[in-house]
């Protein structure tokens, strides 16, 4: 029996992610390939440009494959963006057999009507994950295939997205000449490579910030209660200090990654840098505290939108584990300083865990979503496989419901 090859995409609106790892006949999973590349087809998670879109995708995943030495065929891609949005809902049916025992039709009975909605034409659900099931009033209950009942209930985490953002991110996958598996919403993907069993089971917020959006997924015993979409992101950051410091985009960013900081007081008043000069304008030196002054604003926005998603699911209070950051956005220095100062709450900078082999190269916060992609494809393969035969249509399997793969984990 050979090793599977497992690979997660992570197409994000400044770089496209991609690792590749190899499952072993243990179950044991080794990162053999890592790449990235810019992306500039993407405005806030959303595909603006295929053409653009498709070179970063090929690029990405050219440079994982020659360092894995393999060739990828398909993939698990993530999907973020500010369409997205999220529910919960309820869904009450009676237990169908004479003796009252409850069957797996009757679980997916409950969870049909749970996502019985009236939805928008240009929106579809992308996830249905399943929190907790009540049988004849007795909550709590995980799994009630077996139990005996004659009511059942299901209370459902339901995530929607616009059809055609979702076929944009599927049609530039496939044009780059692979297949995609599933899509995932990035923020559950990146919550299997940075969160712990704790952590989801006594409350936590997980923050991804990204360069286009910031992504929250909210968590309490064990399952995903809240997500949402800030539609700012690192992006945003660089594009201050692109107008602030009159430089240039590229030249910006780099300036934020060499000397940028999110918290004033973390900085010596005595710090000076260069910047570099626009059109053959002559370079010139500037305070660091004065970028730090261009920075902090925006990074207090970006952390108090993201509190206030946090809030609007009346489970803050619940949190007992804190907050997780996790994303690019997230490396920047004194991010959890300013984010502990806002949220207050304990808050951590996530990175991937849980595999071997190359596992330096991705101990990263940029590798977060990847990683949680191949995490996916491994626990929650063999159900992929089933629902897609069934399905038939690729498409079909990726708007499909995902209670099956999510009930067993989130």
């Amino acid at each position: 029996m050979e090793s599977r090859i497992i690979t997660g995409l992570d197409i994000g609106t400044t770089k496209v992610c991609a690792v590749i790892v190899r499952e072993d006949l243990d179950g044991r999973l080794n990162v053999v390939g890592i790449g990235s590349a810019p992306s500039h087809g993407l405005r806030k998670g959303v595909v603006v440009n295929i053409d653009q879109t498709v070179q970063s995708i090929q690029q990405a995943l050219m440079e994982a494959e020659n360092m894995a030495g393999v060739e990828v065929e398909s993939v698990f891609v993530g999907i973020a963006g500010d369409h997205i949005r999220s529910l919960n809902s309820k869904g009450v049916v009676g237990v169908a057999r004479e003796d009252h025992e409850i069957t797996e039709e009757d679980v997916e009975r409950a969870i049909n009507a749970a996502k019985a909605l009236a939805l928008p034409i240009d929106r579809e659900i992308i996830h249905v994950i399943p929190q907790e099931y009540i049988v004849d009033d007795q909550d709590g209950i995980p799994d009630p295939v077996g139990l005996s009942g004659v009511r059942l209930e299901v209370e459902v985490h339901i995530v929607t997205a616009a059809v055609t953002s979702a076929q944009n991110i599927v049609k530039s996958v496939q044009r780059a000449g692979y297949e995609v598996e599933e899509i995932i919403l990035e923020p559950l993907a990146s919550s299997l490579a940075v969160l712990d069993d704790d952590e989801r089971n006594l409350g936590v917020a997980l923050v991804d910030l990204g360069g286009g959006t910031t992504d929250v997924a909210m968590f309490f015993e064990g399952h995903i209660r809240h997500t949402s979409v800030v539609a700012l992101g690192g992006q945003h950051v660089t594009n201050d200090i692109a107008i602030g410091l009159r430089t240039p985009i590229e030249q910006a960013e780099q300036i934020k990654i060499d000397h940028g900081c999110a918290l004033s007081t973390m900085v010596q008043q005595n710090e000076t840098l260069t910047v570099p000069g626009v059109g053959g304008r002559a370079p010139r030196v500037i305070s660091r505290s004065v970028l730090i002054d261009i920075i902090q604003p925006r990074m207090e926005e970006i952390l108090e939108l993201a509190f206030q998603e946090m809030q609007k699911s009346d489970l803050m209070e619940l949190m007992a584990a804190g907050a997780v950051i996790t994303g690019g956005g997230a490396m920047l220095p004194g991010t959890v300083e300013l984010a502990e100062r806002i949220w207050g709450v304990p808050v951590k900078l996530g990175v991937p865990k849980y595999l071997g082999g190359l596992t330096e190269s991705v101990r990263s916060p940029i590798y977060s979503t990847a990683v949680g992609l191949t995490l996916y494809g491994h626990r929650f393969h063999e159900d992929s496989l089933i629902r897609r035969r069934k399905d038939g249509n690729l498409w079909d399997g990726v708007l499909n419901s995902f209670n099956r793969l999510f009930k067993r984990f989130f």
